[in-house]
């Protein structure tokens, strides 16, 4: 049976499954995993953590992209 809690994104409630990596929720969100900064808990994440960092119930990451320009 699969198990589901709340975390937030960017302020915003998202259910996700228990064993959904943060890879996966960017994946799922479509967001481009090379052009982002993530920021756990208010900690930033190294992006070699993306696979393997999961969620506790209320964790709150913040998606930061980064926007190039010339």
């Amino acid at each position: 049976m699969k198990s589901y809690f709340t975390i937030f994104i960017n302020g915003e409630p998202f259910n996700c499954d228990s064993y959904m990596s943060l890879f996966d929720i960017l994946l799922y969100l479509d967001v481009d995993v090379n052009n982002v900064i993530i920021e756990y808990n208010n900690d930033i994440v190294n992006k070699i953590q993306f696979h393997s960092l999961l969620f506790k119930p209320n964790d709150s990451i913040e998606i930061i992209t980064i926007v190039g320009g010339g």
